[in-house]
């Protein structure tokens, strides 16, 4: 295997086509406006191919790409086989109402075993939690929501990421500034959301005010539009990722777009239109997935060169402690594996 080419990340995160690189796949991640991977279901085998892949995909470059998965629980979980089984986050707002110190322990561990685990299978970087206040509106969100009273979300992601932290990962909290209150799904349509910003504020935003003030590490956007704020969908809006997440609530994390190849994305324009007006508003680290005709697009967007600042902010995303096997408690086993 040749040396591992240097050169500062990129702010594209893009995806692979299976359990092992191609050569294409080697091309793609080797070009400089590419920052990092997230990897899917079709990505994984088993725990030692996942091993092998996520070791080649770091040998590639210095530094290292970045290395992300969607892994909340419930439904939303890419790799299952050797991987423990969790729950909907769901259960833990409902659990709170009967007995809130057990639920925060609880997605504590739950925080914790994503970590433990992600981490010795060599990925950087979960995208979760969610922080949409769910309002039993969206079905795409539903039950991956935490609960639909900010405050409940706020304790319980807060439990949460301090369990990734324990266990050496960054958190993602997501969709900045809120999914819960829309019905149609922005993997396929460009949602509206008609709250003018007092009740977006009171309603939707208090979770990630909340967590910003924790030190959220990152946030993802949503493809959501919010016409009393911006005639700009949240993703491709100055005013919401400058004038209000930076500057009024005060985020110094990395800010992270949802996929440019969803629905709620493609008005903007062609994949390179949309990859260069996502990093004009200023999201950091750009996802486009599944579509690999855009991925070559957009690779030829006019966008400045990388910086070794701009690098640093993505590596400081980089999980931060060594694989270890996660101690799994009686709350994730079935009855009849208790001992």
């Amino acid at each position: 295997m040749t040396d591992a080419q240097a050169m500062p990340l990129g702010p594209l995160m893009i995806d692979i086509e299976g359990p092992a690189l191609s050569e294409e796949d080697r091309a793609l991640l080797l070009h400089p406006q590419v920052g990092g991977v997230i990897l899917f279901t079709r990505n994984y085998q088993d725990p030692d191919q996942l091993r092998a892949l996520t070791e080649t995909i770091r040998s590639l470059r210095t530094p290292r790409l970045l290395i992300a998965v969607d892994h909340e629980g419930g439904r939303v979980q890419r790799f299952r086989d050797g991987f423990t089984a969790l729950p909907p986050m769901a259960q833990y707002g409902a659990q709170a109402e009967q007995s809130p110190g057990a639920a925060l322990a609880a997605v504590r561990e739950h925080g914790f075993i994503i970590a433990r685990e992600l981490i010795a299978h060599g990925i950087d970087l979960p995208f979760a939690p969610v922080l949409d206040c769910h309002r039993g509106l969206s079905t795409v969100i539903g039950d991956r929501a935490l609960a639909g009273d900010p405050d409940t979300v706020i304790a319980l992601a807060s439990a949460f990421c301090d369990g990734l932290a324990e266990g050496g990962m960054a958190s993602t909290g997501k969709h900045y500034p809120g999914h819960g209150g829309v019905v149609l799904d922005s993997h396929h349509d460009l949602p509206r959301d008609e709250r003018d910003l007092a009740q977006l504020r009171a309603e939707c935003l208090a979770p990630f005010a909340g967590m910003v003030k924790r030190g959220l590490d990152s946030i993802m956007t949503a493809h959501i539009l919010y016409p009393a704020v911006d005639a700009q969908p949240a993703t491709f809006s100055k005013r919401w990722l400058g004038d209000i997440l930076r500057d009024e609530l005060g985020f110094e994390g990395v800010i992270i777009s949802d996929d440019l190849g969803m629905g709620g994305a493609v008005a903007v324009g062609g994949p390179a239109e949309r990859v260069a007006a996502a990093q004009a508003a200023g999201c950091e680290l750009i996802l486009l997935c599944n579509d690999r005709a855009a991925v070559r697009a957009a690779l030829h967007a006019p966008l400045a060169a990388p910086t070794e600042a701009a690098s640093a902010r993505l590596e400081g995303l980089y999980a931060k402690a060594p694989g270890a096997a996660a101690v799994v408690p009686d709350a994730f086993l079935a009855e009849d594996d208790r001992g």
